[in-house]
């Protein structure tokens, strides 16, 4: 299986914001590629057939935060024949986010999600493609939320954890961190580096049977 690993960073953030993250992967022996789009003004639809181009050049597993969740699914869901054998998600709001919505219906903030507000608000279908997608979500609630209003259940500041359980996910985990906290956390990278390579959170090395 390849292990290569494209990385897609979320709203308003850039390629900088992926490289703890592919550092953490480099040191697992694989091979990170950080992917950088422009969320606001060029948004999804610019970035969906630039990924698709790259997956189609080389197969690749996909990593993504927030939004960057969004588009990578997106673009599966609309090429499924991709070859990407494995997706782990970093908070992303695959079943819309309420926050996007609440910032969209704000005239003073609906234009800082730009091209990204549909998708943010809408999310992605069930899942059902060939791909195992695996979701890590936050539950330390600091972050964007307090500014758009109350997240209602458990959050991770920007999404809540019921944003993050679209169906047809092969894993799904919740730990202890913020949304943005996601990028740094070394639990997380563990957490990751497991799932590209066994298709499950929990997983380790298959125990050999007895001949």
């Amino acid at each position: 299986m390849t292990n290569r690993v494209i990385l897609l960073h979320g709203l308003w953030m850039n390629r900088l914001s992926m490289q703890s993250m592919a550092a953490r992967l480099r040191r697992a022996g694989f091979r990170p590629e950080i992917f950088g789009y422009a969320t606001v003004l060029g948004g999804p639809d610019a970035a969906i057939p630039r990924l698709v181009q790259r997956l189609r050049e080389e197969p690749g597993h996909l990593l993504a935060h927030s939004l960057g969740g969004l588009v990578a699914l997106s673009a599966l869901q609309r090429h499924p024949e991709l070859p990407v054998p494995r997706v782990v998600c970093l908070g992303s709001p695959l079943c819309g986010s309420a926050a996007a919505g609440g910032m969209a219906g704000r005239i003073w903030t609906a234009a800082s999600l730009g091209r990204s507000a549909d998708l943010l608000r809408r999310g992605c279908e069930p899942w059902s493609g060939p791909a195992e997608v695996g979701m890590i979500a936050g539950r330390a609630p600091y972050g964007l939320g307090r500014f758009v209003g109350r997240i209602e259940d458990e959050n991770d500041g920007t999404v809540r954890v019921a944003e993050t359980r679209l169906s047809g996910l092969a894993d799904h985990t919740v730990i202890q961190t913020s949304h943005s906290g996601l990028l740094f956390s070394a639990e997380v990278a563990r957490l990751a580096v497991a799932f590209l390579r066994y298709g499950r959170f929990d997983a380790g090395p298959p125990h050999r049977k007895p001949e």
